[in-house]
């Protein structure tokens, strides 16, 4: 990537054990931001480890070749509440990072109170809230679903908008 031209695509990811959102945006210098595209990987039905990872890389691998992101911003893992979960979210993210590496793709991390704090202005503001505020600022009229899909999309937005500060 050429370091005088600010990446203008990003693809946002959030990790999950089962459900991987995604969502792409796009700005050029002069526009606000354009939704690309959205939706999640669905890895329910391997219930082999090895299967349900391959499964991911592959996706995300043809997602990534689809949409030729200049960056990819993904929720970093700090805490997690259900220790049942854990380790396969973070099975997942090690994906994440292998296939964006492999892809020659920059990957940047933010917490969930970053993300929350960069589009509403509070750390600790509402998923509906978030959501709301996703939609206004892709100047988008339905409902963004899954709740995975609206997370990424706010992960790209709020890795446009740390681009974009002075």
């Amino acid at each position: 990537m050429n370091k005088k031209t600010k990446p203008n695509k990003i693809f946002g990811i959030d990790p999950g054990s089962t459900k991987i959102g995604y969502g792409v945006i796009h700005k050029n210098d002069q526009e606000e931001p354009t939704l690309i595209d959205y939706g999640y990987i669905d890895l329910t039905k391997p219930l082999d480890v090895g299967k349900r990872l391959l499964q991911l890389y592959k996706d995300l691998s043809f997602l990534i070749s689809k949409h030729k992101p200049d960056s990819i911003a993904v929720e970093s893992i700090f805490f997690f509440k259900n220790a049942k979960t854990i380790t396969p979210v973070i099975q997942s993210k090690g994906v994440i990072l292998y296939t964006a590496a492999k892809a020659n793709v920059n990957v940047f991390e933010y917490t969930p109170l970053q993300v929350k704090q960069t589009i509403s202005g509070y750390g600790k503001a509402h998923k509906d809230l978030i959501q709301k505020l996703v939609q206004s600022a892709l100047n988008y009229k339905n409902t963004i679903k899954p709740d995975d899909a609206s997370d990424a999309l706010a992960i790209a937005l709020c890795h446009l908008r740390h681009l974009t500060r002075p």
